[in-house]
């Protein structure tokens, strides 16, 4: 979200009228953040005081990704966590409980107060038998002063340390973007996805064959697409270049092939061809 509807605390301009446009004509969407941090009230909340109007369920986050994820790997388990309050609310909806011993998973995910004797306690725990997670891979995270750490960082000193490969439910994991896709109810066809980096963003979208945009507001700039062997279908300036409408227009599902008119003399063919296209639509 940072570098696409905002930069830090300022609101990127035009991105409330195309949040308004999209409600305006009940085109449905979700805000996704690799942000663990805030739970979706907070992220809405947010959004409200910029001049979104926008609710908790139009949010998703990498630590409602992870949990839910959790939930189907263990149901009920236990996780050790470094993190904060958007991460621990996440887990706790999903039945998992917050210990500081034998836990089933180390669960990682951004914070400012993480301190080494978590690493260290981390790091024991993987030894033992706990399970690696990370919310997110990326190495940083913008701020209004700059870069910090982000999970990324964070989990790679666990990782070195231990040995272990952590696994990571958020973008570009297919297990967010087809998660959020799936609670708009949408097809592979109908998705979109906008977003201010290649390597989370787009990789995502491309990846499970969503057709994306990427918006230079953030960090990528559009010099650096040659470094990719995967390419947007759309590169603009910001997200007020972009009209929900014409992306709807322009990337909506291509309309399905019309069956030759059948012969009278044949039911049982015209018959398999209406099975055929029953098949397709589902």
């Amino acid at each position: 979200m940072d570098g696409v509807i905002y930069r830090g605390g300022r609101l990127i301009p035009g991105a409330d009228l195309f949040i308004a446009k999209l409600l305006e004509a009940d085109i449905p969407f979700r805000f996704l953040t690799n942000n663990s941090q805030r739970t979706r009230r907070d992220v809405a909340t947010r959004l409200r005081r910029m001049g979104i109007p926008v609710h908790d369920e139009h949010v998703y986050t990498c630590a409602m990704a992870t949990a839910r994820f959790l939930a189907r790997q263990r149901p009920g388990g236990t996780a050790y966590v470094i993190g904060e309050g958007g991460l621990l609310n996440a887990l706790h909806e999903n039945g998992y409980a917050v210990v500081d011993k034998d836990p089933d998973y180390v669960v990682v995910g951004e914070g400012r107060t993480i301190s080494f004797e978590m690493v260290e306690s981390a790091v024991r725990m993987i030894l033992d038998g706990a399970r690696l997670i990370a919310t997110n891979p990326d190495p940083n995270c913008p701020t209004e002063q700059g870069l910090r750490p982000g999970c990324g960082a964070i989990v790679a000193m666990i990782e070195a340390a231990s040995g272990a490969r952590a696994f990571s439910p958020g973008k570009p994991s297919p297990l967010m973007l087809r998660g959020a896709r799936k609670a708009l109810g949408l097809t592979t066809d109908q998705a979109v996805v906008i977003g201010d980096t290649m390597e989370t963003d787009i990789l995502g979208g491309v990846q499970l064959g969503f057709k994306t945009v990427l918006v230079l507001s953030g960090g990528t700039r559009r010099e650096d697409l040659a470094d990719y062997a995967y390419q947007p279908d759309q590169v603009v300036d910001s997200i007020a270049d972009l009209d929900p409408t014409r992306l709807a227009a322009e990337f909506g599902p291509p309309p399905l092939p019309l069956a030759p008119p059948a012969s009278p003399r044949s039911p049982a063919r015209t018959a398999r061809r209406e099975v055929v296209l029953t098949s397709d639509l589902t």
